[in-house]
């Protein structure tokens, strides 16, 4: 018997005025709201690209009005950003590992019923949320486990984050606990189970934590600027908000067929050109954690 494909048949309900009236004013909130949310980026791309002149008359916008690459070549031969750039890079990366580390195990930890006292240990985590020691109880601590002036003290400060915590606690106690047991039953330790069976499965939470904790490292300043004295310490914000605050007018002298000439950069352009070199690097890492952040975030949220 020979089956002949039917060609599938869509139907097409027309959509009441009101509902398309409901979509355009949609569509069009959304186009004013991501515009409104890319314009300051992509004006301080444009500012950066242009002249002094342009930039000190008020003529860019969107788009660089006498391209140029002045300020950056400035930020080349300045040296100063980049070294605060391997300190960031090297703040993050231990930073955001630590915090895995810890979040993971006091998080599948505190997921277990069988734990004595889970209430208890759990009511005590959130109560941090609400209260702390606060600034000067913190820094008296640092100073007297000798941590001030060290990444250390950093680190260890902010090592778990109570709602990062939560959120995987959840991920992981919505995942079927027959997995475990079967693996209980065949010999496996607890920490085993974790690392060879829980973890594979956690992909789109640990991506997503990854990304909350990478991003505040990244951006961190008031820890830094409280616990590290050492100019040669400083991470990425804290040197660019202390050249942002001492940012004038620079001059740069250059040789071309004509001879040597000098080039004058605003100080808003050098800000401009600043600003973009410390954030273009950690945007660049946002699209490849993409496609797990809504799901890790959604997971982790509602128990299944």
């Amino acid at each position: 018997m020979n089956i002949i494909a039917q060609p599938a048949i869509r139907h097409h309900v027309k959509k009441t005025p009101g509902e398309q009236a409901f979509i355009f004013f949609n569509y069009l909130f959304i186009t004013l709201f991501t515009f409104c949310a890319l314009y300051p980026f992509i004006n301080v791309i444009a500012t950066s690209f242009s002249s002094s002149r342009a930039v000190s008359s008020g003529e860019v916008n969107l788009i660089p009005v006498e391209f140029n690459i002045d300020a950056y070549k400035q930020l080349l031969l300045d040296g100063q950003i980049f070294r605060a750039l391997k300190n960031t890079v090297i703040l993050t990366l231990f930073g955001t590992l630590f915090n895995l580390i810890a979040t993971t195990l006091a998080a599948y930890t505190l997921s277990k019923k069988r734990l004595h006292g889970r209430s208890f240990f759990v009511g005590m985590i959130v109560f941090t949320m609400l209260f702390s020691g606060g600034m000067i109880p913190d820094f008296v601590l640092m100073k007297e486990l000798h941590l001030i002036d060290s990444f250390g003290g950093l680190w260890l400060q902010s090592l778990v984050s109570t709602f990062n915590m939560i959120v995987m606690k959840s991920f992981f106690e919505s995942l079927p606990v027959s997995l475990e047991e079967a693996a209980s039953i065949d010999g496996a330790s607890d920490l085993t189970v974790l690392v060879r069976i829980i973890l594979p499965l956690s992909m789109p939470i640990i991506a997503t934590m990854v990304l909350f904790y990478a991003v505040g490292w990244w951006n961190s300043y008031m820890g830094p600027m409280l616990y590290l004295s050492s100019s040669a310490k400083f991470p990425l914000m804290l040197k660019l908000k202390q050249m942002l605050d001492t940012a004038q007018q620079i001059t740069i002298a250059t040789t071309s067929g004509e001879g040597l000439t000098e080039t004058t950069i605003a100080p808003e352009t050098f800000k401009a050109a600043s600003i973009l070199v410390s954030t273009l690097p950690i945007i660049c890492v946002y699209p490849f954690l993409q496609k797990y952040f809504v799901k890790g975030v959604m997971i982790g949220s509602v128990k299944g």
